[in-house]
């Protein structure tokens, strides 16, 4: 609109003045008026303006401020409890998603955590291809979180299945959506090798489930595989941080297992997830001696959650007990945990979450998190 409102006003100047004009503007018939407007139109497209609207970009975001209390009570009592509080931004997100074409999109999410060691990191970054509805099958390729595990969850803070097994990796996806059922395979090249291997695309897995939505009812049941399951950003980091102070390689991959299942009946919503290695880990020495093995882990989630209104207000509570196995100090051994939350304005939420953790070696911390929440 700019565009046209500014030639019109070019041409115009143009028959006010006739400066310079090689034919006078008052001698030009409308007819030749037009034709020169879209000559002028057609330069300024050549010139990089397009009409690739805005209406083919979508743009998200989310601010998370959290003020929390934390209480840990160390079983040792060589070790002094601690005993902190703090106040910070914790999550700020930015997306853009662009509709290329009928069959072609691409979406950016850049993702900035308090916790993160990079100030602002591309979490997301590929490219979309679907062949359309008759036979719905999409192709992905970029950097992305594979689909092993599904981490659904209405707590403030993220589940234990996630902080086991979520994989955000550069990745070649090929998938299908049909009649509810759903499913997709996966490559990629990890950042933890088998000893003695270069580095390929040799990380591999798929998932499958289904889902179904009515106006009072949704159920979503998944399996996912992945045959390295130490690439995930959580177990996979403890473990690559344990292999490089000890100088170790890994002897073989690792498979993992995940499974979900979803319900939701009215205001109830009720969340199962299960994320297991399938075998123990074992290391090598780089420079000869004995090598080690670290059991398998796994994690749990239940969770069940209401949806009520509060003085005309959308509302939620929810309750979740989690746990682990075989993860030592990397997460709980069972955490059970409580949040309230309300829209207090649009897209504007306020909760409050409360756990209890309890850990393998007996330590135990108590966190109290408020979260106001802005997503657009």
């Amino acid at each position: 609109m700019r565009k046209i409102l500014l030639l019109k006003l070019l041409s115009a100047c143009l028959v006010v003045t006739g400066v310079n004009a090689p034919v006078a503007a008052e001698e030009m018939s409308n007819y030749e008026l037009t034709q020169r407007i879209k000559e002028l139109e057609k330069k300024a497209g050549a010139t990089g303006v397009s009409d690739w609207g805005a209406d083919r970009l979508a743009f998200s975001g989310l601010m998370e401020a959290e003020a929390g209390y934390e209480n840990i009570d160390y079983a040792d009592p060589a070790r002094d409890d601690e005993d902190t509080s703090d106040a910070a931004l914790a999550t700020m997100e930015l997306g853009v998603d662009a509709m290329i074409n009928d069959h072609v999109s691409g979406r950016l999410l850049f993702l900035w955590e308090q916790d993160d060691t990079e100030p602002v990191d591309l979490d997301e970054g590929y490219i979309t291809i679907t062949s359309g509805n008759a036979f719905p099958v999409h192709f992905n390729a970029g950097r992305m979180y594979v689909p092993f595990g599904n981490f659904e969850s209405n707590m403030v803070s993220d589940p234990l299945t996630l902080e086991l097994a979520e994989t955000r990796e550069s990745a070649i996806r090929v998938g299908a959506d049909l009649n509810g059922f759903y499913g997709s395979v996966y490559l990629f090249n990890g950042d933890i090798d088998e000893a003695d291997e270069d580095s390929h695309l040799d990380n591999f897995g798929a998932n499958a489930g289904y889902a179904l939505q009515t106006d009072d009812f949704a159920l979503d049941i998944g399996l996912g595989y992945v045959n390295n399951m130490l690439d995930s950003d959580g177990w996979g980091d403890d473990i690559e941080d344990t292999m490089k102070k000890k100088n170790f390689a890994l002897d073989e991959y690792v498979a993992g297992l995940a499974s979900h299942a979803i319900v939701s009946s009215g205001p109830i919503m009720f969340v199962a997830e299960y994320v297991t290695a399938l075998d123990d880990p074992e290391f090598i020495p780089a420079a000869g001696g004995d090598g080690f093995r670290k059991e398998k882990v796994s994690a749990w989630n239940t969770e069940l959650g209401y949806f009520f209104d509060l003085a005309g207000k959308p509302a939620n509570a929810g309750i979740s007990f989690q746990g682990s196995n075989n993860a030592g100090d990397f997460l709980p051994e069972t955490r059970l945990m409580a949040t309230v939350g309300v829209e207090i304005f649009e897209a504007t939420n306020l909760a409050l979450e409360y756990f209890h953790d309890e850990y393998e070696h007996n330590d135990e911390a108590d966190v109290i998190t408020s979260q106001l929440s802005v997503e657009f």
